[in-house]
């Protein structure tokens, strides 16, 4: 029997299956039939049930039940996720670069076959390098054969990508990085979130929203406001505290928000600018601030943020279930069911709202009172 893990939110229930790794969002009653089926009862017996309770004819009740059975329970109970092997067999390259990273009292040796591996890691992490260091505490060795990118920590194959899953190939790296700076293998990690986490001294909450609606210029426009940037687009969350942990990348600033963000960063004036023709757009990186580099804050609250010029500011709660779809499709999530049950136990306590902005210092304060709980 496969695994199903389900938590009513709001009026829906959201649904877990363990084959598939998946979750669905479906109304409660469908939720109910599903994990009867789950548990063997006949298709036969849940019409019987479903035609009294509902006083329905008995070929729409039986009708019913084998959709959610073929359309639902069948595909997510029976189809075993699989991690696609795109190749295992691979030939060390000569390395044309290295670089080394400190982070926390770590050294990374980071070994580039090319400036295309080069340029998929680099941009993020430039701030970290190292001239020099007379240790490494783990090597990475990234190449590309066949447009198929490997990557080797320590001498272990951890994986290879074609060049369309390439951003799968850049997670990974930073999920391996993750586990080391924090001294936390993958199964103590709730999930890791594409979003924007900040804080104060008390706690944290996400910053989140679609490419191009201002999620990383408001990090950095709050950073400089005197909240403490904690991770930008790769957010880790552990299990036992569920607390957001910092990652040390820079957060990426796109040319249309530097005349907003000069006057606080200067040195942006001079920074390089990376062209990323997969994702068509033009950015520098601004270095986070944070000087604490094991920092890591409580966090229960989601906000998905997006500048609107002339909009003033519109701040409102939203419903849970609407988070939820959007947070999803972005975000890598343990598969262990026990780490999916915290997972849905510290969604179901968040508070999720939306906030649209166009000036910076109304959006500046209706965030700290979030954080001080002071709304």
């Amino acid at each position: 029997m496969s695994e199903i893990i389900r938590r009513n939110i709001e009026e829906k229930s959201v649904v877990w299956f363990s084959a598939t790794n998946k979750y669905i969002v479906l109304e409660q009653k469908t939720s109910d039939i599903l994990l009867q089926l789950n548990n063997g009862v006949s298709i036969e017996t849940i019409s019987r049930e479903l035609e009294s309770e509902f006083q329905i004819p008995p070929h729409d009740a039986i009708d019913f039940v084998h959709k959610i059975n073929h359309e639902i329970h069948i595909p997510n109970t029976t189809n075993k996720k699989l991690e696609p092997d795109h190749g295992s067999e691979y030939n060390i390259p000569p390395f044309y670069n290295t670089k080394l990273y400190g982070v926390n009292d770590q050294v990374f040796k980071v070994q580039f076959q090319s400036e295309f591996e080069e340029y998929l890691i680099h941009p993020k992490f430039s701030h970290l390098e190292l001239n020099a260091s007379d240790k490494s505490d783990h090597t990475f060795q990234v190449f590309t054969e066949n447009n198929v990118t490997f990557l080797i920590i320590d001498g272990a194959f951890i994986g290879s990508w074609p060049r369309e899953e390439i951003h799968y190939f850049q997670g990974k790296f930073s999920m391996y990085m993750v586990q080391f700076m924090h001294n936390k293998p993958e199964d103590e990690w709730m999930g890791i979130f594409h979003a924007s986490g900040l804080g104060n001294n008390e706690k944290s909450l996400l910053l989140l929203g679609d490419s191009g609606n201002g999620k990383s210029t408001s990090l950095a426009i709050l950073q400089a406001n005197g909240l403490t940037c904690l991770a930008d687009d790769f957010v880790p969350m552990d299990i036992e505290k569920k607390h957001v942990y910092t990652f040390p990348s820079a957060i990426s600033i796109k040319r249309n928000s530097l005349e907003t963000l000069l006057p606080m960063y200067p040195e942006l004036e001079h920074t390089a600018e990376f062209h990323f023709k997969r994702l068509n757009k033009i950015v520098r990186f601004l270095p986070p601030k944070t000087n604490q580099p094991n920092h890591n804050l409580p966090c229960n609250d989601l906000v998905f943020i997006k500048y609107k010029k002339n909009s003033g500011l519109n701040f409102e709660q939203i419903s849970k279930i609407e988070a939820f779809q959007q947070l999803i499709p972005d975000s890598w999530i343990s598969d262990k069911k026990e780490n999916v049950e915290v997972f849905l136990d510290w969604f179901s306590n968040t508070n999720c709202y939306k906030l649209t902005y166009s000036e910076n210092d109304k959006m500046v304060s209706t965030i700290k009172n979030l954080l001080k709980n002071d709304l």
